[in-house]
């Protein structure tokens, strides 16, 4: 039982390390009956040897004509947390990334850099391998479209398609005439064209009136793939699975495009116009559609091709349990992909995951604006795991994000250096070594003095009330689990926030270390101990629900409470279930002074702020800063609790309103 659940966690922690990434991308992976030869493998948390399919997550793969922005390590954090979420629950899971490399686009990004494109895509495609590593993200296979295995899945895909379907459900040839845009990467119908003018010139153009893209009338002979006759089986698709696509916006949005704008899809393009890509195999004047040839990467990665080729055989570890993509992407994923493999009858991922976009300022990120955030820059700056628990925090489903640096710092303030590192060392490494310890507090939990002395307990009374904290505690995981199962972090944090944040409220109220000078109370160390005991299991609990998320940062803060590794999944998560961590009296770190640089959540460079959402939320303490501005912050969260953060910033306004006494 505990090797397995020491199996299941080797992904929760950061799968960073001091050597390259290069060394980091090419360890050789262990093999499993399921897996497939993957071109770039990891062994982070790679999954037990069971013969259970493992829970299949993969990320878009990222096209190559430029390097990574921020929302490309969005995705990859979410798709990492999720996998890991899967991990923290003792399951095996298996997280696909990797980078496009064919296309249009890249054709034409080359030239204009005047290299050839297998240069641009190779090194391009390093960026974002090195973005992975930087990002902690526990990948098991970084996957390239121009990796001759994924080729050969392709060709084999393609050929079936064409010649291994009935003649009006394969493909045909005809002459394509439409409206295409290079940069979309595909044709667009008429009624979804506007005229528009080129901000630079005024030069009256064509444009996409959904992505706003510029688009060019093309007449050319190629292969089509029959989509409308696969409309009713999309319709059903939809109508039987309403929960296939997330978000629900996004499911009406894609049933409508198909209900009102579905054509057959041009899925070839003279190899004479673009040359970059997989050729038809048995037609070398066609080169294969840049989609058609980056969806199959999924099923490259699960070994289609050359392991499997049907569905009645061993298909590994397809279907995917989640595919996770941008809102931009949606229609290749919720529409072109199960139409493609239905026409294969092969079966369809259980779930696709629809995100939307991050801004700067407010503004779409673009780089003709100069507005993109580079990803190596912002994890420099902030660490990993603090950008990760932003972007996790504040990234969306439903709307675009808006990506601002005092917004990440004020959260860094409040939710990490107080609301979780404040409150580690002020519970677990007290100024004075004799006030108390955590290990005392834990076991006369477990020697049941707590219950013994419930009438001690004033619940009318914040300084009296040692149990409130107890409903809290006990009530995050069953939230927590709701949350991370509907795919959503946002709400998990929230929630390990708000029992954080009551947390603090608590140990503002009950003051322990009043209680600690209380001497000649009979009862005041099982009152001391009490509170020390449900402090220290909300942060132990927290620590070990962040683990997805924060895994190097959680991990520490486990290690400083020393939790043991094999108790760090989720059924540990319970109140009242660990009995063998904590910090003694005579541990050496009680006597040792803490260095600011060496906390768990260090101090940053002051922040001059400007964003006015910022300014509002930490208005009193902007103002007014101290030398005691980590304290404050922790007694501002410990108001939120008991007002409510719209309280609280009523109260600052009633406060800055009151006249001043002029006598």
């Amino acid at each position: 039982m505990v090797s397995s659940m020491l199996r299941s966690l080797r992904g929760l922690r950061t799968a960073s390390s001091p050597a390259s990434y290069q060394k980091f991308a090419s360890r050789s992976p262990i093999r499993r009956p399921w897996q497939c030869r993957p071109i770039y493998t990891t062994t982070e948390s790679l999954p037990s040897a069971d013969t259970e399919k493992p829970y299949y997550i993969t990320t878009p793969i990222f096209y190559v004509n430029a390097a990574p922005h921020i929302g490309h390590l969005y995705t990859m954090v979410l798709c990492d947390v999720l996998k890991r979420y899967q991990q923290l629950q003792g399951k095996s899971a298996f997280l696909s990334t990797g980078t496009d490399e064919h296309g249009m686009k890249i054709q034409q990004a080359a030239a204009k850099e005047a290299v050839t494109p297998k240069e641009l895509v190779d090194n391009n495609s390093q960026k974002f391998l090195k973005l992975a590593h930087e990002g902690g993200i526990s990948q098991d296979t970084f996957i390239r479209t121009t990796n001759q295995q994924h080729k050969r899945a392709v060709s084999h895909f393609w050929t079936q398609l064409k010649n291994g379907l009935p003649k009006r459900l394969g493909l045909y040839k005809s002459t394509h005439k439409g409206w295409y845009s290079v940069s979309d990467e595909c044709f667009y119908p008429e009624d979804l064209i506007e005229a528009s003018l080129e901000p630079q010139t005024g030069k009256k153009i064509m444009v996409s009136s959904e992505t706003g893209s510029m688009v060019e009338w093309v007449e050319e002979e190629t292969w089509f793939f029959p989509l409308t006759k696969y409309k009713e089986q999309l319709l059903k698709l939809y109508d039987e699975n309403p929960g296939w696509i997330q978000p629900e916006s996004k499911m009406k949005e894609v049933r409508n495009w198909v209900e009102n704008h579905l054509e057959d899809l041009s899925v070839t393009r003279p190899a004479a116009r673009l040359s970059w890509g997989i050729s038809d195999p048995e037609d070398p004047k066609h080169t294969i559609y840049v989609w058609v040839d980056a969806l199959i990467n999924y099923l490259t990665v699960a070994g289609y091709g050359d392991k499997w080729h049907l569905k009645e055989e061993n298909m590994g570890i397809w279907p995917a349990d989640l595919q996770v993509v941008g809102k931009d992407i949606i229609r290749f994923h919720a529409v072109y992909w199960p139409a493609l493999l239905m026409a294969l009858d092969l079966p369809l991922p259980k779930k696709i995951l629809c995100h939307n976009h991050w801004t700067m300022s407010n503004r779409k990120m673009s780089k003709s604006v100069g507005n993109v955030v580079n990803p190596f820059f912002a994890i420099q700056r902030w660490g990993t795991d603090p950008l990760r628990y932003f972007l996790m925090r504040n990234g969306s489903l439903s709307k675009d994000t808006s990506y601002s640096n005092d917004l990440i710092e004020m959260i860094y303030l409040k939710e990490l250096q107080a609301n979780i590192g404040n409150l580690y060392y002020r519970i677990c490494r007290p100024k004075s070594s004799s006030r108390w310890s955590t290990r005392d507090a834990i076991e006369s939990f477990f020697a049941g003095d707590f219950k013994k002395n419930e009438h001690m307990v004033d619940l009318s009374d914040p300084r009296y009330s040692y149990s409130s904290l107890e409903p809290h505690i006990d009530g995050v995981l069953d939230i927590y689990k709701r949350e991370m199962d509907n795919n959503n972090p946002a709400g998990a944090i929230n929630e390990i926030f708000g029992l954080l944040r009551e947390t603090n409220r608590y140990v503002s109220d009950t003051e322990p270390w009043n209680i600690a000078k209380k001497t000649d109370i009979p009862e005041f160390r099982v009152v001391l101990n009490w509170v020390v005991f449900n402090s220290i299991e909300a942060l132990r609990i927290a620590g070990i629900l962040l683990q997805p998320i924060m895994p190097t940062k959680a991990g520490r803060l486990l290690d400083e409470l020393n939790v043991k590794p094999e108790r760090r999944t989720i059924q540990w998560a319970v109140r009242g279930t660990d009995d063998s961590y904590g910090i003694s009296p005579t541990d050496s770190r009680v006597m040792e002074k803490v260095q600011s640089w060496d906390t768990i959540f260090p101090p940053t460079p002051a922040a001059t702020y400007s964003d006015p959402e910022v300014l509002e939320i930490l208005g009193g303490i902007v103002e007014n800063p101290t030398k005691n501005r980590l304290n404050k912050m922790s007694e501002w969260i410990a108001m939120e609790a008991r007002l409510g953060e719209a309280g609280v910033r009523d109260l600052l306004l009633s406060r800055k309103k009151k006249p001043t006494n002029t006598q």
